[in-house]
């Protein structure tokens, strides 16, 4: 796709002066120059122009809001100095892949005052004896080259300010809430399971006391009919037929002779 129609699509009926990001890898430059960006994008902040075939950013607008410049994979071989005209805040610029071969040809960043990260990964001039201490020498601005610093501590994943740390650090305050608040809710779980439990002892225990007074009743019941035959065996033989008859319903022959009498 061509750069122009490929910026058409990236403003989405935006005004170019409401765009802060804007990205055009893989699209087709025009003869390796830039075309279709022009200094109406003024409030630009990111700019990311990567594998476009790229041979000079001669045709970069002016763009002083501009921190992050990607440049990767192009063909650049020189003319940094358009840079620092036209992007004077500059503090993060990729020219990683391209083909700068020596130094002397980084020395135009030398007035980018705020530059403070560069990469020149996959460049020849990488290649070049004493090539970290010599950059650091000739940059003195800069905090990382390829991605560590002059003490070779590696840079962290990302800018603070580009990427929003503040809201990052909002996060894990309300994060650091959210635990509290289960905690808070594991310790309501945990009381209401002990309450859960009581209970469950509680009714254990009334069903045993009533077990044993079930146990109790029988016993008593038992005792009882005991009593009745020991009752019975102290008896006379009559009386105790007698009483067995009237137990079961039935008369005494006797007694039904002397109703007959």
């Amino acid at each position: 796709m061509e750069m122009k129609k490929r910026l058409t699509l990236e403003l989405r009926n935006k005004k170019p002066a409401e765009v802060k990001e804007l990205v055009l890898d893989n699209c087709r430059s025009d003869d390796g120059k830039i075309v279709g960006l022009s200094s109406d994008f003024e409030n630009l902040e990111f700019l990311s122009m990567i594998n476009i075939n790229l041979l000079s950013v001669s045709n970069l607008p002016k763009l002083n809001k501009l921190r992050k410049l990607e440049l990767s994979d192009n063909r650049i071989s020189g003319g940094l100095e358009v840079l620092v005209e036209r992007t004077p805040n500059l503090t993060h610029l990729n020219l990683s892949g391209n083909k700068i071969k020596d130094i002397n040809t980084l020395e135009p960043l030398k007035k980018l005052p705020n530059l403070h990260s560069l990469d020149l990964f996959n460049c020849e001039v990488t290649m070049l004896i004493n090539y970290r201490e010599s950059m650091f020498s000739l940059l003195p601005q800069l905090t990382y080259l390829d991605g560590f610093d002059a003490d070779d501590q590696e840079a962290p994943d990302s800018d603070p300010e580009a990427d929003g740390d503040g809201l990052d650090d909002e996060y894990d305050e309300n994060g650091e809430g959210e635990e509290e608040d289960d905690d808070e809710e594991d310790e309501l779980d945990e009381e209401v399971i002990d309450d859960d439990d009581e209970d469950e002892d509680d009714l254990e225990g009334e069903e045993e006391e009533d077990g044993v007074d079930d146990e109790e009743e029988e016993d008593e019941e038992d005792g009882e009919d005991e009593d009745d035959d020991e009752g019975d065996e102290d008896l006379p033989q009559g009386e105790k037929r007698k009483r067995d008859l009237e137990d079961e319903g039935e008369e005494d022959p006797e007694d039904e002779e002397d109703e007959e009498d």
